[in-house]
């Protein structure tokens, strides 16, 4: 009985020393894959895919002035351009512009066709299920125009809400949310293209456009106010815009939203701002 009791101590002492020296093993290979796995999380950062590559690929909508639009040479060019050539000097690489229309331009961003999203888009909820964005860089909102045999009826944004009224807009945009969350009693009319949309408007076929200021503001100034349209100019809706990227990645965002606060406080971002907005001397090279 004895000899069977010193064995199972024995035993017992057996099996809790080797479980000591196996603990140590254990522990010393964790942190090696805690490291492994940060350097995955760092090799998949698109910052360093744009570096290692050479190229920024940038996706946009040439369509949305003075965003970016088409000259009559072809070039992509616009507020949206111009900052975008920012970034790729700082990033040390060259730009690649990719044009992609508007409703396949974030399934495109997670297709990897592009390293980010640059076209006038307004941060929201919706979209932010899908994406990240970088801090806004530019603060616009909807405004409408009237078209002239509805002037006097149309007073202020909140006359469109009415029975009869024939509101456009362009598909996917927040300005045809907008319209439909703001207006429901009007009636809704989408189209591919936002000029389209207006020229609609113009053409006395709708009562209102609602759209993003300052594309409406270039078309009245242009077009409709010899028409003798109505320009609602103070903006009804509060739509900052940013830069989107794939999710998961915050060295990017990091790295953008510093690049914001850069630009703002050293001219650069003033200079591209005026160039667009603060006149209308490009007007004369846009197709």
């Amino acid at each position: 009985m004895k000899r069977i009791i010193a064995l199972v101590a024995a035993l017992s002492t057996l099996i809790f020393l080797f479980a000591c020296s196996q603990q140590p093993a254990q522990q010393a290979e964790a942190p090696k894959q805690d490291v492994n796995v940060r350097l995955e999380l760092q090799k998949a950062s698109t910052l360093e895919k744009i570096v290692q590559r050479g190229t920024l690929r940038v996706g946009l909508e040439a369509g949305y002035m003075p965003f970016e639009m088409t000259d009559k040479k072809g070039t992509v060019v616009g507020f949206d351009v111009d900052m975008v050539t920012e970034m790729a000097k700082a990033m040390g690489v060259k730009l690649e512009i990719v044009n992609t229309a508007w409703d396949g331009i974030i399934p495109g961003l997670l297709s990897d066709k592009y390293d980010l999203i640059a076209s006038g888009m307004t941060i929201n909820q919706e979209r932010n299920l899908k994406v990240n964005f970088a801090n806004p860089y530019i603060v616009v909102g909807q405004t409408a125009l009237i078209a002239a045999q509805s002037a006097d009826k149309i007073q202020t944004w909140k006359d469109l809400n009415n029975e009869g009224v024939v509101i456009t807009s362009k598909l996917g945009t927040t300005g045809e949310q907008a319209a439909k969350r703001l207006f429901p009693k009007a009636t809704y009319k989408s189209f591919e293209m936002e000029d389209q949309a207006m020229l609609e408007t113009l053409n006395g076929k709708a009562d209102a456009t609602v759209y993003d200021l300052p594309m409406t503001s270039i078309f009245f100034a242009q077009r409709g106010k010899e028409a003798g349209m109505k320009f609602l100019n103070e903006p009804f809706t509060y739509e900052p815009l940013g830069w989107a990227i794939n999710k998961g990645d915050p060295d990017f965002l990091n790295w953008l939203n510093n690049f914001i606060v850069q630009i703002r406080n050293d001219g650069r971002y003033e200079r591209i701002y005026n160039k667009w907005f603060g006149s209308n001397d490009w007007y004369a090279d846009i197709q």
